[in-house]
Parts: structure tokens; sequence; C-alpha cells
């Protein structure tokens, strides 16, 4: 794979039954969040799952030792600051029907609250995390201005953006 391929792989459980997010949708919420949080990486290799909440409730209790559902799962395969185009950047699992419950809940539309979370997992693999308040501000900020540039919801509409 060279820097102008990109391999987004989009697979969807059998048991997921969703109006989700095209292909080109996705796929421009994959390279933006690579381009915005890292300049040596264009083309990434990632796999998206859409799943049922059994089965992100199985991984997040199985990985992360929490019995419970959550929206995005992260399982990044590239570690350090230096990512390669040759090695995939790891795999996203959504929990589909968390999300659109979620999304109906915070009252933001369902294609662009699933890419929102993409873009989320994107930047786990891109090595970001909002374990702590300062990285926390550094990965919300990030996901604000690519959902800005991608002309969708501001994520965190109680945040003062530094970038508005």
């Amino acid at each position: 794979m060279n820097q102008i391929d990109a391999a987004i792989d989009v697979i969807m459980d059998d048991d997921v039954d969703a109006d989700l997010p095209n292909q080109q949708n996705i796929e421009s919420a994959v390279r933006l969040a690579c381009k915005t949080a890292t300049k040596n990486i264009l083309a990434p290799h990632v796999c998206i799952r859409f799943a049922h909440d059994k089965a992100v409730q199985e991984l997040n209790a199985q990985w992360r030792n929490k019995d419970s559902v959550t929206d995005v799962l992260s399982f990044p395969m590239q570690e350090g600051d230096m990512y390669t185009a040759d090695e995939p950047l790891g795999d996203i699992v959504l929990a589909v029907p968390f999300i659109l419950h979620e999304a109906q809940r915070l009252q933001r539309e369902p294609h662009a609250h699933i890419l929102h979370l993409i873009i989320h997992g994107m930047l786990h693999l891109l090595g970001h995390d909002h374990i702590h308040d300062d990285e926390a501000h550094t990965m919300q900020s990030l996901e604000s201005r690519i959902m800005k540039e991608l002309h969708l919801h501001q994520p965190y509409p109680d945040e003062i953006s530094d970038h508005a």
C-alpha cells in the first residue's frame, strides 16, 4: 500500500439492520481524522465494524474488563508517534443500536453521530486518549475541528471552541 491508497474496510454484522453513512462519508471522516491528528499518514488502513450491542458488550468485557455496552471501541495495531501505511492502524467497533438511541437522546442526526464516533475511534487509533483533562480537551478540540470541516454538528456544544 502506498501513501495514496487507503484501505478502509467496512463490515456490518448480520444482526445489524440500520441506515448507516455511505462509504464515501466514512472515508472522508477517516482521512480527515488522520490528516488533522498526524502529518505522516494520509492513507490509513483501518477496519470499521458496525456491530450489535451484545457483541460490543462482549468485547468491552474481554478487553477492558467492563461488562457493559459502550458506543465505540478502538483496537490500535500501531504504537508510538510514527505510523506506517504498510501496517493497519487498527480496528474500530461501533455498537449501532446503542449509538442510534444515543443520537436520539442527544437530538443528533444519526449519520453525523456515527461519523463523530468513527472520528473519535480514529483519534484513539492515532494515540489520543481522554483519561486526563488535558488529553480530553485536546481530543475534543480535534473532534470538533474535524466535524466542522465535514460540515457536521458541533459534538461538544457545551464547550467553548477555540476554533469556532
